[in-house]
């Protein structure tokens, strides 16, 4: 792939690199999707690996703050649910990394970013999980929020992304029914469970609006996403779009969201709700967060404990391989 990024450094542009840009962005336009093997613009490959790799990391250390309560859970069904939940956390994440492989970046290099902690991941992922009623807020809101935005990803202009979403989705629509359901339950229970669960409500509430991401006005990407058509609609726009969708459902099993300035707009139709708090949001994403550092020692304790099955891996799959050559 040849590269067409500007930049002081950048080789300038030929006449072929605008004939190919100008045929990429006319199948953009067209709907078409991109596959590996076609000619891309380095600074959309260079998007892409960015966005996917942040993605796939989201879903494995999405893994940890309900995997915590797997063994606490407090019935077998409840413990069943909860596990084949993060089960599909982590098949979400390998999906992704193979899809990001396709892009020419290995999944060793993929992983040793998030190790090091040069890689971002959501930033939902680095607050506690406080009480059980956390599982299934988790569900319904994290899940819920994630569902509005990869639902759009599943029209990504990128064909091994976009396919990858379709399986995802659909998971993802399951996780949050059995979280709804979870809180629901809570919410009719004894004035401990409902307590219990709004609790998780005000700790969950504010995060879940900021993994849309920042203004738009503040996003330096969006406008790149949106015009490759990796992304259909804005940070803004799918924010409120969740916001419409929750409210109704919280006022159903009777919950309050945690937002005094909370009202309904009878001209846009749409739920207006309070300023977030950016400043909490960018704290996180630079590191500190309530669990920043537990999760990435977490990944980094999995993952040296987790080498000798790698290590039996390759070799079962080299003795495999030189058993073929000879039979050969």
């Amino acid at each position: 792939m040849q590269d067409t990024v500007r930049g002081s450094d950048a080789a300038p542009p030929t006449s072929e690199d605008a004939g190919r840009l100008a045929e990429f962005e006319a199948r953009i336009a067209n709907g078409e999707s991109i596959e590996p093997k076609d000619w891309m613009p380095e600074r959309y490959r260079k998007q892409l690996v960015r966005m996917m790799s942040q993605h796939a990391h989201s879903e494995i250390v999405g893994m940890l703050p309900e995997g915590n309560w797997i063994t606490r859970a407090p019935s077998l069904r409840r413990k069943m649910i909860l596990l084949a939940k993060v089960q599909d956390e982590a098949g979400h994440g390998l999906y992704i990394y193979c899809g990001t492989e396709t892009l020419g970046v290995s999944r060793d290099e993929l992983v040793d970013q998030l190790l090091t902690g040069k890689a971002k991941y959501s930033s939902i992922f680095n607050y506690p999980t406080l009480s059980y009623a956390d599982v299934g807020v988790i569900g319904w809101l994290v899940d819920g929020a994630a569902i509005v935005n990869q639902t759009v990803l599943a029209k990504a202009s990128y064909g091994p992304y976009a396919r990858a979403m379709v399986r995802i989705c659909k998971e993802e629509n399951f996780h949050k029914r059995q979280g709804y359901e979870l809180v629901a339950h809570l919410a009719n229970g004894t004035p401990a469970q409902r307590a219990m669960v709004q609790d998780a409500v005000n700790r969950w509430w504010w995060p879940s609006l900021m993994m849309f991401g920042p203004h738009d006005k503040d996003s330096p990407n969006s406008d790149d996403l949106l015009r490759w058509r990796v992304k259909r609609f804005t940070n803004d726009e799918l924010r409120q779009r969740f916001v419409n969708l929750t409210v109704p459902q919280a006022r159903a099993v009777g919950l309050t969201l945690p937002d005094p300035d909370l009202r309904y707009d009878e001209e846009t139709k749409n739920w207006e709700f309070g300023p977030i708090d950016w400043s909490e949001f960018w704290a996180v994403v630079r590191g500190d967060g309530p669990c920043n550092r537990e999760r990435l020692a977490a990944r980094n304790k999995a993952h040296a404990e987790g080498a000798w099955v790698r290590e039996a891996a390759a070799a079962y799959a080299a003795k495999h391989s030189r058993q073929e050559m000879a039979a050969d």
